[in-house]
C-alpha cells in the first residue's frame, strides 16, 4: 500500500526568506540562499528541515537534532548542535507557525473533500441561494433557500446550510456540519460535525410536565473564529448567541442559548457553558470546565481544567477546583487536604487502610 501524502509541501524557502517571515536577522556567516524544503520535529528533522525549540523537556532532542535550521528562544541558543543553524527569536512556536503556514497552506482550514472547485455535481443548491464567485460546494452538500455565501468559502461534503443563513468570505465549513439561524463573518473555520443554530435547551418546567419554549434567536459568529469538530452552539431564545472575533473553540464544546462570548477567548475541549452566561474578552477555559447559567466571567480570567463554575469570576482572576475558587485558595486547600490525609495515616499506624497486615 502506498504511503499517501495528505499535506504536500507547497514551496521551499531559503534562509533569508525564513528570517523575513520570522522578523529577525540571520547570524553572520550563514548562507542566505541555503534552502529549507520542509518542517519536522526535533527528533526526525534532517538537513533540509526547520524545527523549533522552546521547552527544557526537549533539551536532549535538541542536542541530537539533525535540523538544518532551528527556531530557538535565547536561553537555548548556545546549545544548538554543530550543523544546525539557530535562528534566535523570542517566540519560537509562533515563528514556527508562520513558517508552517507557508509550507502547508492547505492545513490551515478544511478543504474540499472532493478535491474540486465550484459547485460539484451532486450538490444541492436552492435556486434562491446566492453564492459569490469562487465558492466551492462539494457533492452531497445542501444550500437552503435564501442562503448567502461569500467568495472563497468552502462547503464540504454533506454539510447543510439552512434557509437565510449568511456566511462571509474565505470561510470553511467542514464535512457533515449543519448551520441554521446563523450569521457568520469572514475567515471563520467550522470543522466537521459542528452544529450551529439548533434549538437551545429551553423548557418551562412544572410538576405536570415540561413545556417547550420556542427558541427564536440567532447565532452571531464574528470574523476569524474557529470552531472544533462536533462542537454545538445553540441559537438564542430571548437574545442572540454571540461568538466574538478571533475566539477559538476546541472539539466537543457545548455552548447554550443566549451565551455571549467575547473576542479572542480560548475554550478547550468538552467545556459546557449553560444558557445566558457571558464571557468577556480573552477568557480562557480549560478542558471540561462547566459553567452554570447566567454567570459573567470577566475579561482575561482563566479557569483551570475540570473546574465547576457556579458564580461570577472577576476580571483577570485565575480560578480552579470544584466548585471553582481563586487559584491560590484552591492550592492551599488541596495542600491542607493532603496534610490531613498524611496525618491520619500516621495516626493509624500507616498500615493498610483496609486494616489488613503485611
Amino acid at each position: 500500500m502506498a504511503d499517501p501524502d495528505f499535506f504536500p509541501v507547497a514551496t521551499s524557502l531559503d534562509f533569508s526568506e525564513i528570517a523575513a517571515i520570522v522578523g529577525v536577522e540571520l547570524p553572520s556567516g550563514v548562507d542566505p540562499a541555503r534552502r529549507i524544503v520542509s518542517a519536522a520535529a526535533l527528533e526526525t528533522a534532517g538537513a533540509g528541515d526547520i524545527a523549533y525549540m522552546d521547552n527544557p523537556k526537549y533539551t536532549a532532542a535538541f542536542a541530537a537534532t539533525g535540523a538544518g535550521l532551528c527556531l530557538v528562544s535565547p536561553r537555548f541558543a548556545a546549545r544548538a548542535p554543530a550543523g544546525t543553524v539557530a535562528l534566535v527569536t523570542a517566540a519560537p512556536y509562533h515563528a514556527f507557525a508562520r513558517v508552517l503556514a507557508r509550507f502547508f497552506p492547505q492545513a490551515l482550514r478544511p478543504q474540499s473533500m472532493f478535491g474540486a472547485q465550484g459547485v460539484a455535481p451532486g450538490a444541492f443548491v436552492h435556486a434562491t441561494a446566492t453564492l459569490e464567485a469562487d465558492v466551492t460546494v462539494d457533492p452531497g452538500a445542501v444550500i437552503g433557500p435564501g442562503a448567502e455565501i461569500g467568495s472563497g468559502t468552502i462547503v464540504a461534503s454533506h454539510a447543510v446550510i439552512g434557509p437565510q443563513v449568511r456566511i462571509g468570505r474565505d470561510c470553511a465549513v467542514g464535512a457533515g456540519a449543519t448551520i441554521q439561524s446563523a450569521l457568520i463573518g469572514n475567515r471563520v473555520i467550522i470543522h466537521p460535525g459542528v452544529r450551529i443554530g439548533q434549538d437551545g435547551f429551553g423548557f418551562a418546567m412544572s410538576p405536570r410536565g415540561h413545556l417547550k419554549v420556542p427558541q427564536t434567536g440567532r447565532v452571531i459568529i464574528q470574523d476569524d473564529v474557529e470552531i472544533g469538530a462536533n462542537a454545538c452552539i445553540d441559537r438564542g431564545a430571548s437574545r442572540d448567541t454571540v461568538i466574538g472575533e478571533g475566539t477559538k473553540i476546541d472539539n466537543l464544546v457545548q455552548i447554550g442559548h443566549n451565551v455571549v462570548i467575547g473576542r479572542h477567548c480560548v475554550i478547550v475541549s468538552q467545556v459546557g457553558i449553560a444558557g445566558s452566561s457571558t464571557l468577556e474578552d480573552f477568557v480562557v477555559l480549560g478542558g471540561q470546565v462547566g459553567l452554570a447559567g447566567h454567570l459573567t466571567v470577566g475579561m482575561g480570567a482563566q479557569v483551570a481544567a475540570q473546574s465547576g463554575v457556579a458564580g461570577d469570576i472577576p476580571r483577570g482572576a485565575r480560578f480552579g477546583g470544584y466548585p471553582a475558587q481563586p487559584a491560590l485558595s484552591w492550592a492551599r486547600e488541596s495542600a491542607l487536604l493532603k496534610q490531613l490525609v498524611a496525618r491520619r495515616g500516621k495516626a493509624s499506624g500507616g498500615g493498610d487502610p483496609s486494616g489488613g497486615g503485611a
